[in-house]
C-alpha cells in the first residue's frame, strides 16, 4: 500500500536558497511548457510529454541556469503538466504565479534518496544536489521510500515521502454488519445517522480580527513591494493554522467512522460545482450574489471535499466500503414514513413530518443522515451519472488521444525566473 509521510524541514541558509531556486526553475519550465501546449491547441495540434522532455535537454544547453536543478525534477514537472493537461485541458490548467504559487518540486527516484534517523526527535535525508537535509522525526517511515517532495507552506519547508508499506486492505471489516450514514452541513460539519454531531471551530475570533486587519494593510501596500510580501506571509501563517486544524478534524473523524463501520454512506456532492460563483455575466447578471458567496465560504470552511478524501484514505486500512448516494430530497424526506415535502423542514435544525398520522420530529441533520443510509441500496458509483439531464454531475473527461503535430514550437525560449 502506498501512503504519505510528511515532515518539517530544518534547512540552513544555503539549502533554503537552493530550494527557492529549484522552485523558480520548475515554475519557469511549467509555464513555458503550458504556453507551448496552448499554442499547439490553437493550431489544432497536440503536444505531449515525450517531445517536450526532449526539447528540455536542448534548452539546458542554451540556458545554463536550467542545470542548477536536477534533471529528473524538471522531467517530473513536465510529467505533472502532461497529466494536468490530459485531465483538464490545456486552457483550464493554471499558470504558476510567482506571487501566489508556493514552491514545490518532486524527486521521483526513490533509489537515490537515503533516510537516516539521528535521534528521538530528528532525522535526515540525502536528496540529489541538496545533500543531507535535517527534518523533525514526528513519525516512523514504515516502508520503502518511492519518491520525495519538497514544498513550502506558511513560511516553512516540508519534506513529504511517498512510502510503500507492507500493509494491504483487509478483505472484510472487523465489524462486518455495521453501517452509518453521514450528512455534511454548514452549521454542523458532519452529522451521522446514529445521532452524533461532529464539528470544530477552525478559526478563532482573534484570528478573524487579525486577518481582517491584514487584509486592510494589504490593500494599502504596493504590488511587488517588500511590505506586501510581509503582510502576505502573516496572512498565510494564519490560514496555515486554520488549514491544519481542518485537516486534523477530517482525519480524526474519518478514522473513527471507518474503524467502527463496515459501510459509510454519504451524498454524492460536487463541491466544486456547488461553490461556483453566482455573479454571472454582464448580459445575464446573477441573483443573490452576496448570499451565495456566504454559502460558498461556509461550505469551503467546513471542508466537505477534504472530509470525503480523508474517508477514502482511511477506508484503505480498515476495509470500509465508501458508498455515495443521490443527494435529492434527503433533507426533505421523512426517515420514518418516507413522505417528502419542502414544508417538513421547518428551520435549519428542526424537522417535523407533515404527513397525516406521522408527525415524526427529529433534528433535520440526523433525519437527513438516516435518509442517506436508507438510500444506500440505490447508490451509484463515484463516477456515475443519473441520466442525460444531469450530465453536469459527471467527472471530468479522461485522457485525450494524441494527434500528429506540426513543426515544433521550440521549448528553448524559457524566460529565466
Amino acid at each position: 500500500m502506498l501512503t504519505g509521510r510528511k515532515y518539517r524541514l530544518a534547512l540552513d541558509a544555503e539549502q533554503t536558497e537552493m530550494c527557492e531556486e529549484f522552485g523558480n526553475i520548475c515554475r519557469a519550465v511549467w509555464n513555458t511548457g503550458l504556453d507551448q501546449r496552448r499554442q499547439y491547441r490553437r493550431r489544432g495540434a497536440w503536444m505531449n510529454y515525450v517531445p517536450q522532455v526532449a526539447e528540455l535537454a536542448d534548452a539546458k544547453k542554451e540556458h545554463p541556469w536550467l542545470r542548477a536543478a536536477p534533471s529528473h525534477v524538471l522531467q517530473q514537472t513536465l510529467k505533472d503538466l502532461d497529466k494536468a493537461c490530459r485531465d483538464h485541458g490545456a486552457f483550464r490548467v493554471r499558470w504558476r504565479s510567482k506571487a501566489r504559487w508556493s514552491p514545490s518540486f518532486r524527486f521521483p527516484a526513490g533509489n537515490l534518496i537515503t533516510v537516516e534517523r539521528l535521534g528521538r526527535k530528528w532525522g535526515r535525508a540525502k536528496l540529489p544536489k541538496l545533500g543531507w537535509v535535517t527534518f523533525r522525526w514526528s513519525r516512523p517511515l514504515g516502508g520503502e521510500v518511492r519518491s520525495a517532495t519538497v514544498s513550502r507552506r506558511s513560511g516553512h519547508w516540508y519534506l513529504s515521502f511517498l512510502v510503500s508499506t507492507q500493509e494491504t486492505t483487509p478483505e472484510q471489516h472487523a465489524m462486518p454488519n455495521t453501517a452509518v450514514g453521514m450528512d455534511r452541513g454548514v452549521a454542523v460539519a458532519a452529522t451521522t445517522s446514529d445521532g452524533d454531531f461532529h464539528d470544530r471551530q477552525f478559526v478563532t475570533e482573534g484570528e478573524k480580527t487579525r486577518y481582517r486587519r491584514l487584509q486592510q494593510q494589504l490593500a494599502r501596500t504596493k504590488k511587488g513591494s517588500a511590505n506586501r510580501r510581509k503582510v502576505l506571509a502573516r496572512m498565510n501563517r494564519i490560514m496555515g493554522r486554520v488549514s491544519d486544524r481542518r485537516a486534523d478534524f477530517c482525519a480524526h473523524l474519518a478514522n473513527r467512522l471507518t474503524a467502527r463501520n463496515a459501510v459509510v454512506v454519504l451524498e454524492d456532492l460536487k463541491t466544486k460545482n456547488m461553490t461556483a460563483s453566482a455573479s454571472g455575466t454582464r448580459q445575464k447578471p446573477g441573483k443573490q450574489v452576496s448570499q451565495k458567496r456566504g454559502l460558498n465560504r461556509a461550505i469551503l470552511d467546513k471542508g466537505w471535499h477534504r472530509l470525503e478524501l480523508a474517508l477514502a484514505n482511511a477506508a484503505r486500512y480498515t476495509g470500509t466500503e465508501l458508498v455515495k448516494v443521490h443527494p435529492a430530497y434527503t433533507s426533505q424526506r421523512c426517515s420514518a414514513c418516507g413522505f417528502a415535502t419542502g414544508g417538513n423542514r421547518e428551520s435549519q435544525s428542526a424537522f417535523v413530518c407533515k404527513a397525516v398520522g406521522c408527525g415524526y420530529r427529529q433534528n433535520a441533520d440526523v433525519n437527513a443522515a438516516r435518509n442517506i443510509l436508507k438510500a444506500a441500496g440505490a447508490a451509484v458509483s463515484a463516477c456515475g451519472d443519473f441520466g442525460a439531464t444531469r450530465s453536469v454531475k459527471q467527472e471530468l473527461p479522461g485522457p485525450r488521444e494524441a494527434v500528429p503535430v506540426r513543426p515544433a514550437i521550440p521549448l528553448v525560449g524559457i524566460p529565466r525566473p
